[in-house]
């Protein structure tokens, strides 16, 4: 063979590589904008080998310095991704990594405001699954002093707490620019179970409705969440009220309808 005949061979040969690595490069869609060392772990865990795609649209709004580890804000918007059916919150450094999970009716923003306890600094992660069966996961990094889910939260130290468990207080805007917002605080100590003589003790799962008992979204929540938690939605439909529903891991329930 010639010299023309091997440089066209050649040629074809490095294009075809080409070809390969920007196939490769655009499949590859799972690389960890954060730059986590756990971040295979936290696929296999919490979305396994389904479809995956990073995703400006959900948006994990934290304080990027967390002050406090025992109560760090955080808000968790996929509203602008359709075809939501199901969105898990996670922290990667987290001893529990499993924040929440929820679950938003089609006619609901898939928004959820929360607190959560960090044991240290970590990315804290959103993963909506749509219809299609595809995780959408956006994330944030949050630097914090730590120790967060193994310190003392104090919940169930306040004199009198057994007798105002479960107790709701709540907030439904009906005008404004808030309106159709609904924020509550449920009083419980969220003890993790990682402190000596502690056992787990955490609300299991809360319920959004209308007061015909039309479900609006439903959360299953876990350790990590913070000490008498506040949650904030955007369910709308505030001239109606919305009642909240829940129990803990102990099988104590509660019920409140909050009104504007």
């Amino acid at each position: 063979m010639n010299k023309t005949g091997l440089w066209r061979m050649l040629c074809a040969a490095l294009a075809g590589l080409t070809v390969l690595q920007a196939t490769a490069a655009a499949a590859d869609d799972t690389v960890d904008p954060l730059a986590s060392v756990r971040w295979a772990q936290m696929r296999a865990q919490f979305t396994g080998a389904d479809p995956l795609v990073f995703d400006e649209r959900v948006r994990v709004i934290a304080p990027e310095v967390a002050e406090n580890p025992l109560q760090v804000p955080v808000t968790v918007d996929a509203s602008a991704l359709p075809g939501i059916e199901e969105v898990v919150v996670f922290a990667d450094f987290n001893p529990i990594e499993q924040v929440l999970r929820y679950y938003p009716r089609s006619e609901v923003p898939a928004y959820l405001g929360f607190r959560l306890k960090l044991q240290q600094s970590s990315p804290v992660r959103a993963a909506a699954r749509t219809r299609d069966g595809r995780w959408h996961v956006g994330g944030a990094w949050v630097n914090t002093v730590g120790g967060g889910c193994t310190a003392p939260t104090g919940g169930a130290a306040e004199a009198g707490w057994a007798t105002h468990l479960n107790e709701v207080q709540g907030r439904l805007w009906s005008s404004g620019p808030q309106a159709g917002r609904l924020r509550l605080r449920i009083l419980h100590p969220m003890d993790t179970g990682l402190i000596a003589g502690t056992p787990a003790f955490h609300l299991d799962e809360l319920r959004f409705s209308t007061p015909d008992g039309r479900l609006l979204m439903r959360v299953q929540t876990y350790e990590p969440v913070a000490t008498n938690p506040v949650f904030t939605l955007q369910p709308g439909l505030a001239e109606q009220g919305i009642v909240v529903e829940g129990r803990d891991n102990n099988g104590n329930r509660l019920q409140q309808r909050i009104t504007p």
